[in-house]
């Protein structure tokens, strides 16, 4: 069989688990990051500074594993655009910390958070503007502060950071078709989304503030949040697989208990969540839900999304409550404990993985992975064995499911006519400027002199090349 033929029975065996049916046998489909590069020979270092070498080992292991979808770079975040930038919440191998130790995230101390406690109000007016012009200032240590005079360095951040990011991202196209043409290996996400509460935790109060905020004021964290909405889905959905294959990669991170309590997730978590959810869904795209901690007390929620919406990978969960539970309505993946693949014995990992096969894969819908991200902590042993008790002992029988075809989720018939009567975001009161704009087309115009010839023409180029300046904030925000 050759590459391309392998890619089709992976893709066609991968997005049917998707759908939550059953394909020929159980997708492998491990999220590996570090360990990638301990795997190749390279340090973590190596391959967060160089995204060449991290794209070389994520080949490098899908190739020789026979993996069936991969991320094309699970290292997601590359510290060479971090440094042009000069992103100060990024630890960088080798700069003050250990070049052998992946890069790490420096969340600020309480007074120095990179949103103050009384600029929400700045921020739910104009969110892009508040990101250019207060929060990058704060993170960057190039960028100048309004008011301040424009520098060289501020000046040469933003030249090499765009120039950095396009870069960077125009090479994801080329890595896909390499994972397809060279060893057969499906690009396993497209896009990226985080919730507009994990946001404001994130990257703008820290956990710390935003835990204050929700004792002194939290009506205007809900304002923000319902603010950050539409242009987070903006960017989901610009991201996302043209083909509606793959699910938009949603990074859960501190919406769960202990984060926060059963009432705040209910208050400000899931109403700012779920219609941006069902956008996705109405739109045609899956979100993989990658739950990391530990979110069943949220389980009865995530049962309001319409049936194949998302799917749920479960970290620290107990895996087979989660299929108890869910798998009626959404496939799911992960559960294998990643302190297992780090620190058990093969046996051991051998076990537990017949156990999740057994149990949770039996009638499909079921995605074999670790329960998190894989570090370079991680056994090449143990991560050997699950790869072959996943090929050994996750086939099924035949005559119990049909050919695997690669036909999109939402493409299912019950998908289509559920997805008719969604809400979604429709019905919001539109905002100035809209997601994806960072200077609308209307004020450029007054500013211009009389247009002559084809104006839809001067427009569009306008507003195509505005979108990149658009991008470039939100997926610092986002991304790195």
């Amino acid at each position: 069989m050759n590459a391309e033929q392998l890619y089709q029975q992976r893709l066609a065996r991968y997005v049917t688990a998707l759908r939550n049916e059953k394909p020929d046998c159980v997708p492998i489909r491990p999220f590996v990051a570090e360990f990638t590069a301990r795997y190749a020979g390279y340090t973590c270092q190596e391959v967060a500074h160089d995204y060449t070498k991290a794209f070389d080992a994520a080949l490098r292991c899908a190739r020789d594993f026979d993996w069936d979808a991969v991320v094309p770079n699970m290292v997601y975040v590359w510290t060479g655009l971090a440094q042009a930038v000069g992103l100060r919440y990024y630890g960088i191998p080798g700069l003050g910390i250990p070049h052998t130790t992946g890069f790490n995230y420096i969340e600020p101390p309480e007074d120095q958070a990179f949103m103050r406690a009384d600029e929400y109000d700045a921020l739910i007016a104009d969110p892009t503007g508040f990101l250019y012009n207060v929060w990058l200032p704060r993170v960057s240590t190039e960028v100048s502060r309004i008011g301040e005079p424009a520098t060289y360095r501020n000046n040469l951040s933003f030249v090499k950071g765009a120039m950095a990011m396009l870069s960077y991202f125009y090479a994801f196209g080329p890595q896909c078709a390499r994972l397809r043409n060279e060893s057969g290996t499906v690009s396993a996400i497209a896009g990226i989304f985080k919730a507009p509460f994990d946001i404001l935790a994130d990257k703008l109060r820290g956990y710390v503030g935003l835990t204050m905020d929700m004792a002194t004021q939290p009506d205007k964290v809900l304002a923000a949040c319902e603010a950050l909405m539409p242009h987070l889905c903006h960017v989901g959905l610009t991201t996302a697989d043209p083909a509606k294959q793959v699910p938009i990669g949603f990074w859960m991170h501190r919406g769960c208990v202990p984060f926060v309590n059963p009432k705040q997730f209910a208050s400000h978590y899931w109403p700012t969540l779920r219609p941006i959810i069902e956008e996705f869904w109405k739109h045609g795209h899956q979100t993989l839900f990658y739950a990391e901690g530990k979110w069943r007390h949220h389980f009865d929620a995530f049962r309001e999304l319409p049936d194949r919406s998302i799917v749920f990978h479960c970290d620290r969960d107990d895996v087979f409550e989660a299929h108890r539970r869910l798998h009626d309505k959404f496939a799911l993946s992960g559960g294998i404990p990643n302190t297992l693949l780090s620190y058990g014995q093969p046996e051991e990992v051998r076990a537990f993985c017949r156990r999740v096969l057994d149990e949770v894969a039996r009638e499909g819908g079921y995605i074999l992975d670790a329960g998190a991200i894989m570090q370079d902590d991680t056994s090449v042993e143990n991560l050997r064995v699950l790869t072959q008790v996943g090929r050994e002992h996750g086939v099924y029988p035949s005559g119990s499911y049909r050919a695997p075809a690669a036909t999109a989720p939402c493409d299912m018939p019950a998908s289509i006519e559920a997805r008719r009567g969604l809400v979604g975001l429709a019905g919001r009161a539109p905002m100035r400027p809209k997601p994806g704009v960072c200077f609308p087309w209307e004020e450029k115009a007054q500013a211009l002199p009389e247009i002559t010839g084809d104006r839809g023409l001067i427009q569009k180029i306008w507003e195509d090349i505005d979108g990149f300046g658009n991008m470039y904030i939100w997926q610092l925000l986002l991304s790195f």
